[in-house]
């Protein structure tokens, strides 16, 4: 059963990834590997470290080539477009970092400016602080306003590269091991933010991940990347209902019953 499948258009694909193959010298990570992510859709990518699940998220946004295959994104073909067109294209892909990638020497509302700045130019002061304190609003962090991120716990950092993100209003949100080295709490808010952002902005993501409790948590629908390849889709109960011993020990260690 999926997580809530109503705002889902099974219709409309809003990224289509086709037999595509990518090695690193004679590593080959990913084999021929197929993947459609539906508009409205929150996609769990789940496996385990060092398996390609980052380099899938490159390859989709243009930073790696395929040696093989083709990726469509918003009915654009990714390996077809220059360098100016691919930038146009990432505009509309917002991307959550694992270290939030937030700007040391600027306050939180800096950080929050420096795209709009850079990328929506005709807007006014006003406006400007209006989305910023909006996007901050969503993330429950306006407090933060005139904070440092070194006076920021993780997630408030977290939240606040999330917030980032979203202030160019992405239509494709990618979650690069969102919970990744958070404690047990946060890790709960981070799954809980990420299905608030889903409902809020109607946005369609895709979420790489090796911990089971986030994909259970915010996953309509997971995939499981085995060696180089998707070995298995469906819902978190689908996944794990298997005696593939590649499948068993990776649910056994993470505790999830």
């Amino acid at each position: 059963m999926l997580k809530a499948g109503g705002h889902i258009d099974h219709d409309a694909r809003v990224i289509t990834v086709r037999d595509v193959s990518k090695s690193f010298g004679d590593l080959q990570v990913l084999r021929g590997v197929d993947l459609e992510l539906f508009k409205g859709e929150n996609l769990v990518v789940l496996g385990r470290s060092g398996t390609g699940k980052s380099v899938l998220i490159k390859l989709i946004s243009g930073l790696l080539k395929p040696d093989t295959g083709t990726i469509e994104v918003l009915g654009e073909h990714v390996d077809e477009l220059d360098e100016k067109a691919l930038q146009q294209l990432r505009l509309k892909i917002g991307f959550s970092f694992q270290n939030s990638a937030l700007y040391d020497s600027m306050t939180v509302r800096e950080n929050l400016e420096f795209p709009l700045v850079r990328n929506k130019r005709h807007l006014s002061r006003a406006e400007i602080n209006h989305e910023v304190e909006d996007v901050l609003d969503a993330v429950g962090l306006l407090h933060t306003l005139n904070q440092m991120p070194s006076q920021l716990s993780g997630g408030q950092r977290k939240r606040i590269g999330i917030a980032r993100t979203l202030i160019l209003r992405p239509d494709i949100m990618m979650y690069d091991e969102p919970t990744a080295g958070l404690d047990p709490i946060t890790c709960i808010e981070i799954n809980g933010l990420i299905n608030e952002v889903q409902e809020k902005y109607k946005t369609s993501s895709i979420i790489i991940t090796h911990d089971l409790a986030c994909a259970k948590s915010v996953g309509d629908r997971i995939v499981m990347l085995l060696d180089g390849k998707f070995e298995r889709e469906g819902s978190f109960e689908e996944i794990f209902d298997t005696d593939d011993g590649r499948v068993k020990p990776f649910y056994d260690y993470n505790f999830i019953k």
